[in-house]
């Protein structure tokens, strides 16, 4: 019967091996309820375990080859059948009888010879138990399924923000959009090889890896604020214009935090961007920026970030330079182990080369990216953009 429809006649399985109790039983249910009777217990259980189970089974125990015990013990080891209740109807009346029955999980033991009166009220009580569960059990099931609903679409429109934040950031540097999703799946290696190391296992639980890929895309927001004569640059920069691009990380970190004051609260998914937009650039050794911070000082999230940057930044061709292959990369991040990366996260990424080479293939800039960089770089130049 449908939990929500009580108009609807329940159905009441009648399991007894003998034909004058499934008479009996039949003939005092069948003006209230739909009966289906089974003269053994595998036809019991066949009945159950169908695509029209009943509401609720009366089951007698002393049945041959299968006893109401067992068939009461199959059905509650079923998902599918586990929650329908289950009277004992029986002769044995013994007080260790009745305590096996219910241990077993039957809701209620009803002895023979029976009382119409007591079976019917007994019955129905049972009936409307079930009912009510049934529906408790339908709401939970629909309220769960709303959670996922609305968690999804809030991870949605955190993704979306996200994105949207790194695309603005992405149309005025002389990087290509391509270098947002390398350096995303290059740090999601990354941490899902490290998660079991014990300096990171602790930081690295599954929720913490699926926010450094969506936070990612933001360690280089803070290029907005960057005037284009820096920015695209398509040389050196000179020792003042360093300085002023420099503070792209802070500019970054903050832009992140008027964010969280425009709504008024701190918003969780972007603790760990404001970490990554501040601190990617920091050094193992402290001669990193911008606060010169050291060792284990730096965040593990802006840690990792800096050996995907750096490694990107090695391989990537700019209109201003050819890319390094990767074994040159590679060689050039070992030299920085100790100095300006975390000993054992180069470890980690050594492992990992050749999935950052996969990465770096996969979404590899095309010529005509460069290109279109190249003419926004001569534009904003020769526009004498600020």
């Amino acid at each position: 019967m449908n939990s929500l429809d009580f108009t609807e006649k329940s159905t009441i399985l009648v399991v007894d091996d003998t034909p004058e109790n499934l008479s009996l039983m039949a003939a005092l249910l069948k003006d209230t309820y739909k009966v289906k009777v089974a003269n053994h217990g595998d036809k019991g259980l066949k009945i159950a375990m169908s695509d029209s189970p009943p509401d609720l089974i009366l089951l007698d125990i002393m049945m041959p080859d299968i006893d109401g015990y067992e068939v009461c013990r199959r059905l509650k080891a079923n998902p599918a059948t586990r929650d329908i209740p289950i009277i004992f109807l029986t002769a044995k009346s013994d007080i260790e009888d009745e305590k096996m029955g219910l241990e077993l999980g039957a809701v209620d033991y009803i002895t023979k010879p029976i009382s119409p009166p007591i079976v019917m009220a007994r019955v129905a009580t049972q009936l409307s138990l079930k009912a009510s569960a049934d529906f408790l059990r339908d709401k939970n099931d629909f309220l769960e399924q709303e959670v996922a609903k609305r968690t999804q679409e809030v991870m949605a429109i955190q993704e979306v923000t996200i994105l949207a934040m790194a695309s603005l950031a992405e149309t005025r540097d002389s990087d290509t959009g391509n270098h947002i999703r390398r350096t995303q799946h290059y740090i999601l290696a990354l941490a899902e090889h490290l998660q079991l190391h014990p300096r990171f296992s602790a930081f690295l639980t599954p929720y913490n890896i699926q926010m450094l890929f969506r936070s990612a895309p933001l360690h280089d927001i803070g290029k907005v604020g960057i005037p284009d004569r820096i920015l695209l640059k398509p040389g050196r920069l000179t020792t003042e214009e360093f300085e002023i691009m420099k503070t792209h990380t802070t500019l970054g970190r903050d832009a992140i935090a008027h964010a969280e004051e425009a709504l008024g609260t701190q918003v969780e998914f972007l603790s760990m961007s404001k970490e990554i937009a501040l601190s990617h650039q920091e050094k193992w050794d402290g001669t990193g920026y911008p606060e010169g911070l050291m060792g284990d000082a730096i965040p593990i999230s802006a840690r990792m970030m800096a050996l995907a940057d750096v490694y990107d930044a090695l391989i990537s061709r700019r209109v201003y330079k050819e890319g390094m292959t990767h074994e040159e990369a590679v060689v050039i991040i070992v030299q920085g182990r100790g100095s300006h990366f975390d000993p054992d996260i180069v470890d980690g990424f050594l492992h990992v080369q050749e999935v950052f080479r996969g990465i770096a293939q996969q979404y590899a800039d095309s010529d005509n990216d460069l290109e279109q960089k190249n003419s926004v770089i001569q534009t904003a130049i020769g526009g004498g953009a600020a």
